[in-house]
């Protein structure tokens, strides 16, 4: 079944907003946001003309608390910002009822980048993490189904662990998100 936002319009904060009101992580978010560079100008304009022809809009799942959120939405938010992309942020909370219609896995994970044409129509998602990263968590869960079991909070602490170490101590995590985000567009416009 198609998912349509268009009644989620104007009930989301900016960017902007977003980054102003953060209580937690702000310092981190703040400075993934500001290492982020381009790879490509190719990359860049590519992804802006793929903006541009098909007259995308955004919205974003998100919260502050939320690890991922801190390393990626700062690139979500440079790409959104370089390609004129327009962006909502649903703050989760918020937008529970949004939230439930793109769960992973079954569970709510955040971020969640929601590509929709200018009506609303969802054509795309990105999120809540790079592909790499997301294998692990993936794997995490099918060899670990029951959340009540005895090991499963010492389970989860190293595979959180492996994903930090896939995320890497640089930038370079960033590159492929860009990467992701641009393969998703080409997606959407075939």
């Amino acid at each position: 079944m198609a998912i349509n936002l268009q009644l989620k319009k104007g009930t989301g904060i900016s960017m902007r907003q977003f980054m102003d009101t953060m209580n937690k992580n702000k310092e981190t978010f703040l400075d993934w946001y500001q290492r982020f560079s381009w790879e490509t100008e190719e990359e860049r304009s590519q992804i802006e003309a793929a903006v541009q022809q098909g007259g995308f809009q955004a919205f974003l799942l998100s919260a502050e608390w939320c690890g991922d959120v801190v390393r990626n939405v700062p690139v979500l938010f440079r790409v959104a910002e370089a390609v004129k992309l327009p962006v909502e942020v649903l703050v989760m909370e918020d937008h529970l009822d949004v939230m439930d219609q793109f769960l992973t896995m079954g569970g709510r994970a955040i971020p969640v980048f929601i590509i929709c044409n200018k009506a609303g129509d969802v054509l795309g998602t990105w999120g809540p993490r790079p592909a790499h990263v997301q294998k692990i968590m993936i794997q995490f869960k099918q060899e670990n189904p029951d959340r009540e079991a005895t090991d499963y909070q010492d389970k989860i602490m190293v595979a959180r662990k492996e994903m930090l170490t896939q995320y890497g101590e640089d930038t370079g995590y960033q590159q492929v998100i860009v990467h992701e985000l641009s393969d998703l567009f080409r997606q959407i416009q075939s």
